[in-house]
């Protein structure tokens, strides 16, 4: 068996980050994409109405709406610090565990509206109308929508570009070659067992959302069933493929049964699969536990169960993955070229 080789690696001062055009003008991207949803949040903590209707429910709760909409800013203007420090000299310094778990949370907040808003537009062209929803309509202006969305899109594409360019230049030694090239690993056990866990578990979610995909009422509280559109079960069937995608990669990765694949294919899947899984499955169940019913319809047991399984899988997923670059990480401090 052909092993993956790894460069020795020292303590040696970080190169610095390459610069060019490309890299400068999908930083520019990535910040000016930014602020139309911060300025909209910011519009809205000093009390302006834009692009709220009158009677939404998000006028009842001023303070509430105040608290979230400060912690929203603060999300989306991690992604300006990312996307410089993704560009900058000094962005090589950081510790690799305080850049790539923010970038994973911006990647699974970020990858269901850059997949699902498009759907959304194309499901609406093919049933004969608009992209709003029933939702939408109730406590936003459909504008508002059609403005914000694609900026969250084109913030996704120009930092998942500029994260992996990044991630190349610093570690792209870690995941050289095809899945029969990794050596034999003494934590394989582990990953293979954690590996089959994940995918026990994503039973649960998988199963939930494919049902109600299909039409299920099952689990569901009587006011989502009742506001169900053709947007509901397109979303419900991409959450389904989320969960699929972290399990399809932690997978490949423990068992190595398609051993011509590329490295990257199964990382790219646990990756792009587990963000969107957890972060989405935390967003709704935080968003089910704010205690106001009229902001967030208050999902079933049923409901709450999906998505905090959808969480905890996408958590196990991204772990696991964080052991595997662990081990490959300390291999190639000592490994040299093999002969």
């Amino acid at each position: 068996m052909t092993q993956t080789p790894l460069a020795p690696r020292t303590r040696s001062a970080p190169p610095p980050v390459r610069t060019g055009r490309a890299r400068v003008l999908l930083r520019i991207l990535a910040i000016v994409s930014c602020l139309p949803y911060l300025s909209l949040k910011v519009a809205w903590i000093a009390g302006s109405h834009l692009g709220i209707p009158d009677g939404s429910p998000l006028l009842d709760h001023p303070t509430t709406m105040a608290v979230a909409n400060g912690g929203t800013v603060l999300m989306d203007g991690s992604v300006i610090v990312l996307a410089l420090l993704l560009t900058q000299t000094w962005g090589r310094r950081v510790r690799a565990w305080l850049l790539v778990l923010p970038v994973w949370i911006a990647s699974g907040l970020l990858l269901p509206i850059m997949a699902g808003f498009p759907l959304q537009l194309l499901v609406g062209a093919l049933s004969g109308r608009g992209p709003g929803t029933a939702d939408s309509r109730s406590f936003l202006d459909d504008w508002v929508f059609a403005v914000v969305y694609p900026g969250f899109i084109v913030q996704g594409l120009a930092l998942g570009t500029l994260f992996a360019l990044y991630a190349r230049d610093r570690w792209g030694h870690l995941w050289q070659g095809a899945l029969r090239d990794l050596p034999p690993s003494p934590t394989g056990p582990a990953l293979r067992v954690g590996a089959v866990a994940a995918s026990l578990l994503a039973v649960v979610p998988a199963t939930m959302h494919l049902a109600w995909a299909a039409g299920s009422t099952a689990g569901l509280d009587g006011t989502r069933i009742a506001e169900r559109t053709d947007d509901f079960y397109a979303l419900q069937a991409l959450d389904a493929l989320f969960v699929a995608a972290a399990v399809a990669g932690v997978l490949l990765l423990a068992f190595r049964r398609i051993g011509g694949l590329s490295l990257e294919v199964p990382l790219a899947l646990a990756w792009a699969g587990s963000g969107a899984a957890a972060c989405s499955g935390g967003w709704l169940s935080i968003a089910s536990l704010a205690g106001v019913e009229e902001m967030a319809d208050r999902p079933t047991a049923g409901m709450g169960l999906t998505y905090a399984v959808q969480m905890l899988v996408g958590m196990l997923v991204v772990t696991l993955g964080a052991y595997f670059f662990a081990e490959r990480a300390a291999t190639a401090k000592t490994a040299g070229p093999r002969a």
